[in-house]
């Protein structure tokens, strides 16, 4: 586990953009959080790292947004909205097995149908000024394990710079 703060908005997608360089197909991160903590802001981030280009929006009503003009597709998922139904019928599997990175909020309501590795990402506001939050990454498996570890290296690499 590798908790970090992030002291405005930009922060947060200035580590997630960072993340995003090390991401491969196939990759799962789970955004924890609640309502405003700033899990779209952590996407946004990301698809800025993997070179996408559309602006980011929150996928509440729709479900699933695709970005497919990035290093690297990004398959943005809101499942809130799963909470009684689950999200069986919705062929999640093809998304999590796929040629791009997935990243689901409130995956809480989807556990049957999530992989049993992934990375889990808690974004947490603290203080009284929301953009400021605490970022906590937990690896399940040992791909995101090694994922945490050459993050650690490269932010090390950064602030050595």
């Amino acid at each position: 586990m590798e908790k970090i703060q992030a002291h405005n908005e930009a922060e947060t997608k200035n580590i997630a953009a960072k993340l995003a360089t090390l991401l491969v197909p196939g990759d799962l991160i789970l955004l924890e959080g609640d309502l405003g903590a700033g899990k779209t802001t952590f996407t946004k981030g990301l698809a800025v790292g993997l070179g996408i280009k559309r602006v980011i929006k929150s996928p509440t009503y729709t479900i699933i947004r695709e970005y497919l003009d990035g290093r690297l597709p990004l398959y943005h998922m809101d499942v809130y909205r799963l909470e009684e139904t689950g999200g069986t019928d919705l062929g999640l599997e093809e998304y999590f097995e796929g040629d791009g990175v997935s990243v689901v909020e409130w995956a809480k309501f989807i556990p049957e149908d999530l992989p049993t590795e992934y990375l889990q990402i808690k974004l947490q506001p603290i203080g009284e000024d929301l953009a400021e939050r605490e970022i906590t990454f937990t690896a399940t498996g040992p791909h995101y394990a090694e994922l945490i570890h050459r993050f650690n290296e490269i932010s090390a690499e950064k602030e050595g710079e």
